[in-house]
């Protein structure tokens, strides 16, 4: 017996996050990514925090993500450069369960949108995993409309980094 194409594909798809363009308008996107990932609540969090280690270098302005770092307590979301610095986000809210950023992310920052960036960190009934969820809501102005020209990039870039974060926690490698 064969089984159809669809659902081939289907079974050979990632399963291990859900990606959506959950809204969109002429003026802004919101994108959700979610994961389930092989590490406690606290592991996941910390994972984040060390950007550094999981982001894609090709997704930064120096080329190395280890010139990337995210402070919880000072705020910033930053990249370091050769003669200079990059804010990518500012830390806006951070506990065990969330973390919340505000800013642009790369090419929006030459626009004028900003974004809200929330990383969930959820406890499941196996403390040996957690439900990751993360949103990026953006609005604002960009030539061309914000929704038509950004919304399916952004969520390809973050797509990437979920899927890439949840590698590194799980196996100590982010590809």
């Amino acid at each position: 017996m064969k089984l159809p194409i669809a659902l081939l594909v289907l079974a050979l798809a990632p399963t291990f996050a859900v990606a959506e363009v959950v809204d969109q308008s002429a003026v802004g996107f919101e994108i959700r990514r979610v994961a389930t990932i092989e590490a406690p609540q606290a592991k996941v969090r910390a994972a984040v925090l060390d950007v550094g280690r999981w982001w894609s270098g090709g997704h930064s302005y120096s080329g190395d993500a280890k010139n990337l770092s995210i402070d919880p307590v000072g705020g910033c979301f930053c990249e370091k450069l050769a003669d200079g610095q990059v804010r990518h986000m500012t830390v806006v809210y951070s506990d065990p369960g969330a973390l919340k950023l505000f800013g642009g992310l790369g090419p929006l920052q030459t626009t004028g949108a900003a974004g809200h960036l929330t990383f969930k960190f959820e406890k499941t009934a196996d403390p040996a995993k957690t439900l990751l969820t993360a949103t990026y809501d953006v609005g604002g102005y960009a030539k061309g409309g914000l929704a038509e020209v950004w919304a399916k990039p952004v969520d390809f870039v973050l797509g990437q980094q979920v899927a890439r974060l949840k590698t590194y926690v799980e196996t100590g490698k982010p590809d």
